[in-house]
């Protein structure tokens, strides 16, 4: 089995800065995969301080665990491992914000996935999001840190209420804003075919997920795809940081 794994992130159609950052790692017997994807908040300064702190704690934390992990290995011990990683992201988040009164509101999401054979363990907090293409649908397989959701959840809106929501994009959780950070899980297989998609709320806000595919599919390559998926949120304007990272599986 070999993994191909592209990715890609750009400040979108309005903001002035880019608080994405997307990261990620293959082993070196290349049968195990880390990507990351991370939204800061908190102002032009903190939003960029607060991603960049958590995306290289997971990857300092995770990618020697990648690189020691075997067969054996268990999906507790993956699972431990992601909390620890989030664990110390906001541990430096938290940090780094009493140390300087300009960064007091900055946070981030974050959203981890840990690729071993066919199986994918994801940890997240906030709205950035991972899927999973197979066939013809775009499977989300995390629950957004919103407000909007909750009342979704709660039936005081509908799905068609949610574009009038003004403050639909505002987290109820995120890495740096509590003194603790405890990620939701979720273990999954994927199939022969399948596409992992990780983002960041630019790209869901902006191209509608029924058109991911058919985007994917006109591409001639993974780099490609990612490109054009982000293209097509700048062809709407997207208000938001757009980012992307696609991992397809090759047995």
């Amino acid at each position: 089995m070999r993994y191909h794994v592209a990715g890609q992130s750009h400040r979108g159609a309005v903001r002035e800065s880019n608080q994405d950052v997307v990261d990620w790692r293959i082993n070196d017997s290349g049968d195990q995969v880390l990507l990351v994807v991370a939204d800061g908040m908190g102002g032009h300064q903190g939003g960029e301080v607060a991603s960049r702190l958590a995306v290289d704690a997971v990857i300092e934390s995770l990618e020697p665990e990648i690189a020691s992990a075997t067969a054996e290995t268990t999906n507790d011990a993956i699972q431990a491992h992601l909390e620890r990683a989030f664990a110390l992201a906001n541990e430096r988040i938290v940090s780094r914000r009493s140390g300087d009164p300009r960064l007091e509101k900055m946070g981030t999401t974050l959203v981890v996935a840990w690729v071993r054979g066919n199986q994918v363990h994801i940890a997240h907090i906030g709205d950035s999001r991972c899927y999973s293409l197979r066939g013809s649908q775009a499977v989300c397989l995390t629950r957004d840190d919103t407000v909007v959701q909750n009342m979704l959840e709660d039936g005081s809106i509908t799905r068609a209420d949610v574009p009038n929501v003004p403050f639909r994009n505002v987290l109820t959780r995120a890495v740096g804003a509590e003194d603790q950070a405890d990620p939701s899980y979720r273990h999954e297989a994927l199939g022969e075919g399948d596409v992992l998609l990780l983002c960041s709320d630019g790209l869901t806000d902006s191209v509608p997920e029924s058109r991911w595919l058919e985007i994917l599919r006109e591409s001639d390559g993974m780099e490609r795809g990612v490109q054009a998926l982000i293209d097509a949120g700048l062809a709407n304007e997207a208000g938001d940081n757009v980012s992307v990272v696609l991992l397809t599986l090759e047995y």
